[in-house]
């Protein structure tokens, strides 16, 4: 069985190019535009995301917000997450390696991208 990847972007470019690159690696992509339909996903799915690729500057409900909500939950806690964002400043940058796996600055490298999802899920 495929590995299930949530990717959660306001920017529709974003979760089009993501998603395809994702789906040609044989994951399974699910989508959200900002961090309510995140939240709303999550507690729709049968089986929880092996990995939530996660914008910060979103409306309606920051990245921050959201990350912070899913790991106070107990059945998604363990779900790893990467910040892909445009935030580049020093203490985004800090703030997110120590609440994530990685953190990745936009505008990005998709091959960069797809090696370190590998490596996070061991692929």
């Amino acid at each position: 069985m495929s590995k299930k990847i949530l990717v959660v972007d306001d920017e529709p470019d974003i979760l089009f190019t993501v998603g395809q690159m994702l789906e040609m690696n044989g994951y399974d992509v699910e989508k959200a535009q900002n961090g309510t339909e995140c939240i709303d996903k999550l507690n729709k799915l049968e089986k929880c995301p092996d990995l939530i690729i996660l914008d910060i500057m979103m409306p309606e409900v920051s990245g921050w917000d959201t990350a912070a909500k899913i790991k106070e939950r107990q059945e998604w806690c363990n779900i790893p997450i990467i910040f892909l964002t445009a935030k580049a400043d020093t203490m985004s940058i800090g703030m997110g390696n120590l609440s994530a796996e990685d953190y990745i600055v936009k505008p990005f490298d998709i091959e960069d991208l797809k090696i370190r999802v590998d490596r996070i899920l061991n692929n």
